[in-house]
Parts: structure tokens; sequence; C-alpha cells
């Protein structure tokens, strides 16, 4: 072979191998919701807020069966601050939309960020129930779910007997307001005026252990 067609083999290697490196890449499987988890390790647009064709009707037996405790409601006199002020999702128990940062507004509160589909999460929700029930009125906590398929989260929560009130947030705002890590699960402590006091990437064992957590970040002994 000539100089000339070594050269132009050359550049031909080349440029395939500049079109295959440029090339837009799927996952073996795009037919089904992707979680927010899935969107932010591609780098692409975040995944909707809840899976499409799931509605309040069609979920209207697993919010029965669930039977989750009501989202708070905004307590009088109290104006939400902080970086959850503004960001409305729709409550797990029924469907209604309310404004996280007011919903927690003027009192301590644990928020937990999990999945359906979490091993850890699955293990820690029961102890959060627990210190709920501990806790009282003293430290509002609230569940956020950070997949699309609302259904599976309220079948998962069926399960495991927990009925902490919860939001559903599939598209990861909260998680993105609070500057969390893109693991799971993590509980975020926010205080009284709405500030961010820590965000914790690690499973809870034990109410005992949350309630230890709380009163180290908070200052709330419960």
């Amino acid at each position: 072979m000539s100089n000339a067609g070594r050269w132009s083999l050359a550049a031909l290697v080349v440029v395939i191998a500049l079109v295959v490196a440029i090339w837009p890449r799927g996952s073996s499987d795009d037919s089904g919701t992707r979680s927010y988890a899935d969107y932010v390790s591609q780098g692409t647009t975040p995944a909707p807020e809840r899976a499409p064709g799931e509605t309040d009707q069609s979920l209207a037996g697993a919010r029965d069966r669930a039977a989750l405790t009501a989202c708070p409601a905004p307590a009088a006199g109290t104006t939400p601050a902080g970086p959850l002020a503004g960001i409305t999702l729709a409550c797990l128990a029924d469907g209604r939309r309310i404004d996280v940062g007011a919903a927690l507004a003027g009192r301590p509160a644990l928020v937990n960020l999990w999945a359906y589909w979490c091993g850890p999460c699955a293990k820690e929700l029961p102890a959060l129930d627990e210190y709920a029930r501990r806790a009282g009125d003293k430290v509002t906590v609230l569940t956020v779910h950070q997949d699309p398929k609302e259904g599976n989260a309220l079948s998962a929560l069926t399960d495991y007997g927990v009925h902490l009130p919860g939001v559903q947030d599939g598209s990861g705002r909260v998680a993105a307001a609070v500057g969390a890590p893109n693991v799971l699960p993590v509980t975020a402590l926010i205080r009284a005026d709405g500030t961010v006091a820590a965000v914790l990437p690690q499973p809870f064992d034990s109410a005992d252990q949350i309630a230890d957590m709380v009163h180290d970040k908070l200052g709330v002994v419960s």
C-alpha cells in the first residue's frame, strides 16, 4: 500500500472513532419510568413528579390500604422560609398539594428521602414511624418519596406497616433544595425557621438512634 493510501486509511479510522464517540447512547431499556437518581447520573432532564398513567383515581385504592397520616397543615402565624418554601408537592395520603416549606414552618422537622426500591429505607422507615410517635408535637416528621412510581410507594408503606405523612417527589425537588447527595436514604433536619441544620446520607436503625441525632443537630429532646 502506498503512503497516500496508508494516510487515507488512518484518516478514515479517526473519523469513524469520532462518530462512535459522539453518537447518542440510550439505555438498553428506556420503556420504563426512570428514577430521579437515574436522570441525575445520566445528566438528563429529571424524572416527572409522578409516573405517567398514575392518577388520583387510579391510586385511590392504594391510598386507602396505606392509611397514611395526613400531611401537616401550615400553623397559624407562621411564614414559610428557607429552601423548601414554595415547593408544592402531592401528599401521599390524599393527593392534595401542599407547600412543603409552609407545612413545616414554625417547628423543627425531620425530612426523610426514600424510595420504594431502597433496601436500607425499608429498615429505617419503621424506626422513623416509632420515633415520630415518640416525638409527638416536638418534631414534624415528613417522608419524601424520590421515585415517580407513587403506587409502588404506597404499596411499600402498606407492607412496612408505616403510616407516616409523606409527599410524592419523583423529580427530586426537595433533594435539590436541601443539597442532598444522590444516595438514599437521606435525612434532612430543618430548623423551625426553615433553614437546614444538617443533611445526613445514612440509614438509622432505631428510634433511639434517631432521637440522639435530632438532639445533637436540632437541640430537641424527644
